[in-house]
């Protein structure tokens, strides 16, 4: 269940932030480009939250794994 909603909140995250940054894109060349632009905006940014909510855990084993290793190769070096 937590995963689900994990997965909702950040796909609207990225949605509203989609949906921000192409309205204002658009709205630079027009008023009919902005809601254009939002609407675009938005279908990415929930497909980039979507995406991220998947590949998060990946994402922090592997930063973890990284720091592990330097943390050791760092350790034999001094």
């Amino acid at each position: 269940m937590r995963q689900r909603i994990n997965r909702a909140f950040s796909r609207a995250k990225y949605a509203a932030t989609g949906g921000a940054i192409g309205g204002a894109i658009g709205g630079l060349f027009s008023s009919k480009l902005a809601s254009t632009g939002a609407g675009i905006g938005a279908l990415v940014g929930a497909m980039v939250g979507e995406k991220w909510a998947d590949a998060e855990p990946v994402v922090e084993r592997a930063k973890e794994s990284a720091k592990a290793k330097a943390g050791d190769k760092l350790g034999a070096a001094e």
